[in-house]
């Protein structure tokens, strides 16, 4: 069997002298206690043979529920996270308001095997973060992608 594949987007900008990187803490009743280690930037699954920059762009605005921000998406590489999951991902450098964000959303069964499916956010809340803080908040398998980004 072939590992899952995903692509995403690094939205990244300079603010007040500093890079920054948009995260999105992941949505759901397994990630809300959790921060460090608990966010991940906009992705999702490839369809079949589907393209991964036509699997970023899409899972940006399905995750975020926002337009990508115009611009050329720079091709980082892929990284492997601890699950097997192997993400595309693409630099952009652009800027958006995290209180715009009207995140897409996901059904689970919750509490497991009680037969009552929930909706989640896809991702409970969006902000931007310096570099050295994204380190600590991403999920250690995309962590390598800001060493990917060309600042």
């Amino acid at each position: 069997m072939s590992a899952k594949h995903s692509a995403g987007i690094v939205l990244h900008r300079l603010h007040d002298g500093r890079r920054e990187v948009l995260l999105g803490h992941m949505g759901g009743p397994f990630w809300a206690r959790k921060d460090a280690g608990a966010w991940s930037i906009p992705k999702g699954e490839t369809e079949g043979d589907e393209d991964p920059e036509v699997t970023a762009r899409r899972e940006f605005v399905e995750e975020l529920g926002l337009p990508v921000p115009e611009g050329d998406l720079v091709p980082l590489g892929q990284v492997r996270q601890s699950g097997g999951k192997v993400v595309t991902a693409f630099a952009l450098e652009g800027d958006l308001d995290p209180e715009d964000v009207v995140p897409g959303t996901f059904s689970l069964e919750w509490p497991p095997r009680s037969g009552t499916v929930r909706e989640f956010p896809e991702v409970d809340r969006v902000a931007w973060f310096d570099l050295a803080e994204a380190r600590v908040r991403l999920v250690k398998g995309q962590v390598p992608l800001l060493d990917l980004l060309d600042l």
